[in-house]
């Protein structure tokens, strides 16, 4: 099992970035998959989560309404769209799989990508 996030880099306020998440060695569309981050000294936190099919998608208070969560099954990829990036987004930002339980909850994730980092700052 692999899960390759990618995308992440500095970007200015305002700015705007996207994150993809290759899936390798697992059945990617039978899965939630999710987005969390990390911030220096934070705990991980739930960003986004979109099911199986791609046609439900569920985000954190913070990000609504600037970040979007998609996947293409044909590619085995997830991706987060990010828009007016704020400095309090800077964190890395992990891909996980979803065995079950509450998507908020670390526990409920059984794969785990290696994380890209987003930086907003000025």
């Amino acid at each position: 099992v692999q899960l390759q996030a990618s995308g992440g880099g500095l970007v200015q306020p305002g700015g705007s970035l996207r994150l993809s998440c290759a899936a390798s060695g697992f059945t990617f569309r039978r899965y939630f998959m999710s987005w969390f981050r990390q911030a220096p000294g934070k705990e991980r936190e739930f960003v986004a989560a979109v099911d199986g099919s791609g046609g439900s998608a569920y985000y954190a208070d913070s990000v609504k309404g600037r970040f979007t969560i998609s996947r293409d099954n044909a590619k085995n990829t997830v991706y987060l769209q990010m828009i007016g990036l704020k400095p309090e987004d800077t964190a890395v930002y992990f891909c996980a799989a979803r065995w079950g339980g509450t998507l908020t909850d670390l526990a409920s994730y059984g794969f785990w990508g290696q994380g890209t980092q987003v930086t907003v700052s000025s």
